[in-house]
C-alpha cells in the first residue's frame, strides 16, 4: 500500500478538530494531520518542545508567587483569584507578543509581572516554551516544514494571535499555505504574508427571531426546537447546535433539561465538576474546610465518601450516634459528644469512637491541611478534582474554585446535539443553529480591562488585540454566513430578578420577532413532562392526576370525604395505635386533632427539624430547657438535705450549676441561638427555675421532692430514686387507655398522707380559671390520677399548674370529677376513631400544628373553616370537650 503524502489542516477548537478528523477518516485521507496552529508550530520546533498548558502554568505560579517580590501587587498576591489573574495576564502578553522583560522599566507593575514571568519560566520544565520561543525554534527549523507539515490549509479561523503571525509568514516561503476563509471575514494583516486566500459565497439560511419570557424559558424553547427537528427527520443530532456568547449563564438550565428530555446534548465547553457525584464529594469536603465542621456538613460528606478510609471502618448506620437536632458546630461540642459515646450507642455494639475522633480531628485542621485531608477522604476522580482545585487557587477559597472547574461530559461531539460557545460554533458550523442570549450587554459582551495590567499601563487594544466585543460580533456574522439551514435568534424579555432586558444591537435590523409565551401550548414538546403539561386532557386521565384532582375537589366540599380523614371501621392500624401506651400529649392530640393523631402515631410523620442555629428558642424548646434545669437542680438539692430545708442561696447555687450542665448538654445535642442571645436565655432560665423552686404557698411537712418522675413503664431520665416502681402500668378506668409520662414535680409529705403534683408552665397564665381548657389541659388531672393510683387511695392529692415567672399557681378543684369527665371524652374519642373518623379538629392547621404543611395552603382560614362544622357533627360527643372550661 502506498503511503499518502503528508499535509496539515489547521483548525480552531476541540470540536472542529474532532469533526475534521472524523471527516478525514471517512474520506480515507491517511496523510492528513488535523491540529491547531500552536500544535503545528510545536511540531516544527521539534525536540521536546511543548506549549505551556494552563494547569502547569497555575502550578508554577502557585509555587513561585509566595517568594516572588510583586511590588505594588504584594498586598493582593495571596488573595483568591490571584493565580487565575496572573495566568490570564501572562497568556495575554504571550499571545500579543509583548516582551515583558524589555518593558519592565516602563512601569513598576510591568516590572513585577516580568519578575513573575522569569520565576515561572524557571519553574517550568525546560521543554515547555512560551509562544515566542516556540516561534523562534520553529523558524530555525523552517527548512523541515515540507517534510514535517507538508502543504498547509487553515480552515475556520477568522483571526490569528500576533505571536504566530511571523511563523505563518515564514512558512509561505517553504510550503503552500492556504487560508480557507469561505464566507468568513479575512484579517487585513494577511494580505502581505503570501498566504493564498480561498473565499466562498455566504450561506443564506432561514433566519427567525423570537423572544422568550426568561433565560430558562429560552432553554425550554431551545429543547423543544431540537426535539421537533429530530422528530420530523429534518436533521440528525450532528446537524444541530445551540450557542451563546456566555454559556455559563445557561449551563444549569440545559443540564437539568437534558436529563428530563433524554437527549444527548453535548456540552462542548464541558460541564461543572460539581454537577457530578465526584465533584459533589470534593465540594462537601471543601465546605467543611472553608466554613468549619458541623453535623450537617459531616453527614453530607459521609454520604458521598462512605467508601474512603476514614468512613469505611465505621459500621452501616453509624450516623445514628449523632443527635439529629444538634449542630455540632464547635470543637467543644464534638469533644463532648465523643466523650460520652459508649459501645452500645453504635449499631454493632462495638466502640468506633477512636475512628470517628480521628476523622473529626483531621477535618478540624482546616484549610492549612487541605492536601492531607483530601488524600485521606477522597479517592479516584474526586481526588483528582481536589488536586486540580488546589492548583487553581488557595485552599481558603476551595469552594469557589471547585465551582469554576469543568470536565468533559463523556458524550461524543460528532454524533450529538451540541451546546457550545459562539466561538466554537463559528469554527465548526452546523446546519441548524439556535443562538440564545441575544440581549444587550450579553451579546456582544463589553470590553474588560486586564485585572493586573490596566489600560493606562498597556493599552487594552495592544494587550488584547482580539477584544471580546469584536470577537462576539465577528462570531455572530460568521455563524450567519456559515449556517446552511436555519438560524433562530432568541432573547429573554426579563432577567431572573424580573427586570426588563434590552435587545442585542446585533438584532437592530431584525425588528420582527415571534413573542413566545411562557405557558403557551408548544408545537412540539421536548419531554414527557412537557407533553403532559401541554395536553391537560391527556394528563387528567393519568392515575396520579385523577387522584390529585379528586383530592382537590373533595377539599373544596363542605362535607367530610375520604380525603379529610375517613377510613374504614376498625382499621387494624387504628386499633393498633389505640392499644399503645398513651401520654397526655397524645391524648390531647386525639381529642383536639384526630387527623394529626393518626398522622403522627400511625404513619410516623414528623415535622423536619433544622440543625441551623436559630435566633431565639421556640416556646416548646424554652419549656424543655427550664424543665431540664429544674430537674437537675431539684435532684442536687434533695441530695444535699432536701428542697424544704434549702434557703435561697442554696437554691440559687443549685440552679446555677444545673443551668451550666444542661447548657453544655444542649449545645452538644441541639442548635443553640447565637452566643449573646443564648447567654440571655440562660439567665432567664435561671430566674424562672429559682422562682419555681422557691415558691411554696402550701408547704407539706417534712416533704420530699422529686423531679421528672417517670410512671407507666417509661424509662427514667436519671438514676434518681422514684417514689414508686416506674414499670407499673397506669390505666384510666373504663377507657382502655394506659398512660405514661414524666411528672414535672412531685412533693410527698413525711407521713405519706399528702402529695402535691405540679406541672410547670413557662408561658403566660390564662386570664380566667381553667379546668380542661377545651381538652388542652389534661396533665394536671391525669398526673394526679397516676399519683393516686401508684401511692394509694388514702393519699390526698393536690394538682396545680405553676407559672414561675408570674408566681401563679392554679389548683385543680375536684380532680376525681375532672377525671370522670375526661374519661367520658376519651371513651367517645376511642369509639369515634375506631369507627373511622380521623377528622380535623380545632387544632388542625393552627399555629402550633407542626404538620400543617400536609394540609391545603392557608388551611386554618379556608379548609378547616369549611370542614369543621361537618367534622363536629360527625365526631359527636368528642367535640363537646372543645367547649369544656
Amino acid at each position: 500500500m502506498s503511503v499518502a503524502s503528508r499535509s496539515t489542516l489547521v483548525v480552531h477548537g476541540r470540536l472542529a478538530m474532532r469533526e475534521r478528523r472524523l471527516a478525514a477518516a471517512r474520506a480515507g485521507q491517511h496523510g492528513l494531520q488535523v491540529m491547531s496552529f500552536e500544535q503545528a508550530a510545536v511540531r516544527l520546533a521539534g525536540g521536546f518542545a511543548r506549549p505551556i498548558d494552563p494547569e502547569s502554568l497555575r502550578v508554577a505560579i502557585q509555587t513561585v508567587l509566595p517568594e516572588t517580590p510583586m511590588g505594588e501587587l504584594e498586598g493582593i498576591k495571596s488573595l483568591p483569584g490571584m493565580i487565575d489573574a496572573a495566568a490570564d495576564t501572562l497568556h495575554k502578553a504571550w499571545r500579543a507578543g509583548i516582551d515583558l522583560a524589555a518593558r519592565a522599566a516602563d512601569h513598576p507593575r510591568l516590572d513585577a509581572i516580568a519578575r513573575l514571568e522569569t520565576a515561572v519560566l524557571g519553574q517550568l520544565p525546560p521543554g515547555m516554551l512560551r509562544p515566542v520561543d516556540i516561534v523562534d525554534a520553529a523558524i530555525r527549523r523552517i527548512g523541515h516544514a515540507p517534510a514535517v507539515l507538508g502543504p498547509m490549509e487553515i480552515v475556520g479561523l477568522t483571526e490569528l494571535s500576533p505571536c504566530w503571525r511571523p511563523l505563518l509568514k515564514a512558512l509561505t516561503a517553504h510550503i503552500p499555505v492556504q487560508w480557507t476563509a469561505g464566507p468568513r471575514t479575512v484579517p487585513d494583516w494577511l494580505r502581505d504574508t503570501g498566504v493564498t486566500v480561498a473565499r466562498a459565497p455566504a450561506e443564506t439560511p432561514t433566519i427567525v427571531a423570537v423572544s422568550a419570557a426568561t433565560a430558562y424559558h429560552e432553554a425550554i424553547e431551545a429543547m423543544r426546537w431540537v426535539r421537533s427537528l429530530l422528530a420530523s427527520g429534518r436533521a440528525v443530532p450532528s446537524d444541530i447546535a445551540i450557542a451563546t456568547a456566555s454559556p455559563a449563564d445557561y449551563d444549569d438550565h440545559f443540564l437539568a433539561l437534558r436529563a428530563d428530555a433524554n437527549i444527548d446534548l453535548h456540552f462542548v465547553h464541558g460541564v461543572k465538576v460539581v454537577s457530578t457525584r465526584e465533584g459533589q464529594a470534593a465540594a462537601a469536603l471543601a465546605d467543611i474546610l472553608v466554613r468549619g465542621l458541623s453535623q450537617t456538613r459531616l453527614r453530607r460528606l459521609a454520604a458521598l465518601c462512605r467508601e474512603t478510609a476514614p468512613f469505611e471502618s465505621l459500621p452501616e448506620g453509624w450516623l445514628r450516634v449523632l443527635p439529629t437536632d444538634a449542630p455540632l458546630s464547635t470543637p467543644t461540642a464534638w469533644n463532648r459528644l465523643l466523650a460520652r459515646l459508649e459501645p452500645e450507642d453504635w449499631p454493632d455494639s462495638t466502640d468506633h469512637t477512636p475512628a470517628l475522633r480521628a476523622a473529626v480531628d483531621l477535618l478540624a485542621k482546616g484549610p492549612d491541611a487541605a492536601s492531607e485531608i483530601g488524600e485521606a477522604f477522597l479517592n479516584g476522580r474526586a481526588l483528582a478534582i481536589w488536586r486540580k482545585a488546589l492548583l487553581a487557587g488557595p485552599a481558603t477559597s476551595l469552594d469557589a474554585t471547585l465551582e469554576s472547574l469543568r470536565q468533559d461530559d463523556g458524550l461524543e461531539a460528532c454524533v450529538s446535539v451540541a451546546w457550545m460557545p459562539a466561538s466554537a460554533l463559528a469554527a465548526s458550523p452546523r446546519r441548524f443553529v439556535r443562538l440564545v442570549g441575544m440581549n444587550s450587554s450579553r451579546w456582544p459582551r463589553g470590553i474588560v480591562e486586564d485585572r493586573l495590567i490596566p489600560d493606562h499601563i498597556i493599552p487594552t487594544a495592544e494587550l488584547d488585540p482580539l477584544p471580546v466585543n469584536l470577537a462576539d460580533r465577528r462570531d455572530f456574522e460568521t455563524i450567519l454566513a456559515t449556517t446552511s439551514g436555519e438560524v433562530v435568534l432568541s432573547r429573554a424579555r426579563r432577567g431572573s430578578d424580573g427586570r426588563l432586558l434590552g435587545r442585542s444591537p446585533l438584532l437592530a435590523d431584525r425588528r420582527e420577532e415571534t413573542y413566545l409565551r411562557r405557558h403557551a401550548v408548544p408545537l412540539h414538546a421536548f419531554s414527557e413532562t412537557d407533553r403532559l403539561m401541554a395536553r391537560p386532557q391527556e394528563f387528567s386521565a393519568a392515575p396520579q392526576a385523577v387522584s390529585a384532582l379528586g383530592c382537590w375537589h373533595n377539599w373544596q366540599r363542605s362535607e367530610i370525604t375520604a380525603h379529610d380523614g375517613l377510613v374504614r371501621t376498625n382499621h387494624p392500624l387504628i386499633l393498633a395505635i389505640l392499644t399503645r401506651t398513651q401520654s397526655a400529649s397524645s391524648l390531647k392530640r386525639l381529642l383536639r386533632n384526630p387527623l394529626s393523631y393518626v398522622w403522627v402515631y400511625a404513619f410516623g410523620w414528623r415535622a423536619p427539624q433544622s440543625s441551623a442555629e436559630r435566633l431565639v428558642l421556640e416556646a416548646l424548646d424554652m419549656g424543655e430547657l427550664v424543665h431540664s434545669v429544674l430537674e437537675r437542680a431539684l435532684r442536687d438539692l434533695e441530695g444535699a438535705g432536701g428542697l424544704a430545708a434549702a434557703d435561697s442561696a442554696a437554691i440559687a447555687t443549685a440552679v446555677d450549676r444545673a443551668a451550666g450542665l444542661v447548657a453544655a448538654e444542649w449545645e452538644s445535642e441541639r442548635a443553640p441561638p447565637p452566643t449573646v442571645i443564648w447567654r440571655r436565655t440562660l439567665d432567664e432560665v435561671r430566674v424562672a427555675a429559682e422562682q419555681a423552686l422557691s415558691y411554696d404557698d402550701d408547704p407539706l411537712p417534712d416533704a420530699r421532692s422529686y423531679g421528672e418522675v417517670p410512671f407507666g413503664g417509661i424509662d427514667p431520665k436519671s438514676d434518681a430514686r422514684a417514689p414508686w416502681d416506674p414499670d407499673v402500668p397506669v390505666t384510666i378506668p373504663d377507657t382502655g387507655f394506659n398512660i405514661a409520662g414524666y411528672i414535672d414535680r412531685l412533693d410527698v409529705s413525711g407521713d405519706g398522707k399528702r402529695a402535691l403534683v405540679r406541672d410547670y408552665k413557662t408561658g403566660r397564665p390564662p386570664r380566667t380559671a381553667i379546668r380542661l381548657n377545651g381538652g388542652q389541659e389534661l396533665q394536671r388531672c391525669l398526673y394526679a390520677f397516676a399519683v393516686k393510683a401508684l401511692l394509694g387511695d388514702d393519699v390526698a392529692i393536690s394538682a396545680s399548674l405553676l407559672y414561675p415567672r408570674e408566681r401563679v399557681d392554679l389548683q385543680l378543684e375536684d380532680p376525681e370529677a375532672a377525671l370522670a369527665e375526661i374519661a367520658a371524652f376519651l371513651r367517645a374519642a376511642r369509639t369515634s376513631l375506631a369507627g373511622g373518623a380521623a377528622l380535623p379538629g380545632p387544632d388542625t392547621g393552627g399555629g402550633f400544628d407542626d404538620l400543617a404543611f400536609a394540609l391545603p395552603a392557608n388551611a386554618s382560614a379556608t379548609y378547616c373553616r369549611r370542614k369543621l362544622p361537618a367534622a363536629t357533627e360527625m365526631l359527636g360527643d368528642v367535640a363537646l370537650v372543645w367547649e369544656a372550661e
